[in-house]
């Protein structure tokens, strides 16, 4: 078997893994000492079990409690005056120390039969592959909500943040010097590790922000936040179609270009060229902040952790075929970098427009689509 059918192999292998899931749908009130131990008790266990995605819902917010309404329902639990935590899990749910499981009678417990059973249950959800508890609300929030995000709405962002005017620009600077160096040899790989260090690390700091939100269970407030951003960077970018240059622009400040391009020109190695692939991702973030914190909010949302970690894969890859696309034409001899820099600087204003109005959209469609209880 060959390097490439190996490579197939471990991917599809990897794939199979990380996509398999058990889902706990947790409902918790601020506040609450019986939700902070069972918070505890969860976080405590969670490493013992990979496999297991915790996917956790405030009461205080409206939708939740129209979630958890539903939920009672499909678990045969309804007109119950319940208490914090709530939790479900396969075919169990956990109403404030009562579990009810089918066909037997509801078993109240605390403390360490609590915990006991709680784990009980989680064990054997995750031996039955069992279904998250959300697909149980048909119609509703949470079988909805991960249906809406749909593959062409992420493709849609991600093509928008791909068309990231400054992120080329230093890929072609990176080239030109290697070429005026003498390294043409040097290109393809030095393309290759400037395209990985993007990808790993806008890759890394997207599980950061998605799992930090997930986390603090912030979700309707975050969610009005980062439409109301992208509202505003897209308009930003529409500006920067008829008024390029006047007032403030949506690139890199013109006090840090001076240290970019020193940086750049100076790189001649493999390292030096991930190096800056990584400065990049870090310091000319404003370039592609908006679609991307606008689809991890929604990811946040809609998604549990297996999930989401799925999209932001599919979602960077997007991001960093154009700059592929580069690294490869002028290694080819398709293209050079003078030319890449010639339609860069020939489509400036038109990238901008493109990027803009989908940030729009998308800030538009998620503030529409949250007043409408769909996220």
């Amino acid at each position: 078997m060959g390097k490439r059918a190996h490579f197939a192999v471990l991917f599809v292998l990897t794939l199979s893994l990380t996509a398999s899931g058990t889902t706990l749908v947790f409902f918790y009130e601020e506040g609450c000492p019986h939700c902070a131990r069972v918070e505890a008790f969860l976080e405590r266990i969670q490493p013992d079990y990979p496999q297991l995605e915790i996917v956790r819902y405030s009461v205080r917010e409206e939708e939740s409690l129209d979630l958890l309404d539903q939920l009672l329902e499909a678990y045969g639990i309804p007109g119950l005056s319940w208490s914090t935590p709530v939790i479900f899990i396969g075919e169990v749910a956990d109403v404030g120390g009562t579990f009810y499981r089918p066909g037997q009678e509801p078993q109240p417990l605390t403390g360490l039969a609590e915990e006991l059973a709680l784990e009980d249950a989680i064990r054997e959800a995750i031996a039955q592959n069992a279904p998250s508890p959300l697909t149980k609300v048909e119609g509703g929030k949470g079988k909805g909500l991960a249906e809406k995000l749909t593959i062409p709405a992420v493709v849609l962002a991600a093509a928008a943040d791909s068309v990231n005017p400054c992120t080329f620009a230093v890929l072609v600077l990176l080239l030109g010097t290697l070429l005026v160096a003498g390294r043409r040899g040097k290109v393809l790989q030095a393309g290759l590790a400037f395209v990985s260090a993007i990808y790993i690390s806008y890759f890394l700091m997207g599980i950061g922000i998605f799992t930090a939100i997930q986390t603090a269970g912030v979700q309707r407030p975050f969610i009005l936040a980062v439409s109301s951003l992208a509202i505003l960077l897209g308009l930003w970018n529409i500006k920067d179609y008829f008024a390029y240059g006047k007032w403030f622009t949506i690139e890199v400040p013109q006090r840090w270009r001076p240290l970019v391009k020193r940086l750049t020109s100076s790189v001649v190695s493999v390292p030096g060229a991930f190096a800056v692939g990584v400065l990049d991702s870090l310091f000319l973030l404003p370039c592609s902040s908006g679609p991307y914190i606008a689809i991890l909010g929604l990811l946040s949302k809609t998604t549990t952790r297996t999930t989401g970690i799925l999209y932001l894969l599919f979602y960077n890859l997007i991001f960093v075929l154009p700059l592929l696309l580069i690294t490869l034409g002028v290694h080819f001899g398709f293209t050079t970098t003078a030319r890449a820099e010639r339609w860069r600087s020939q489509r400036l204003g038109k990238l901008h427009l493109i990027s803009g109005v989908v940030m729009f959209l998308l800030g538009v469609g998620m503030i529409v689509a949250l007043e409408l209880g769909y996220i």
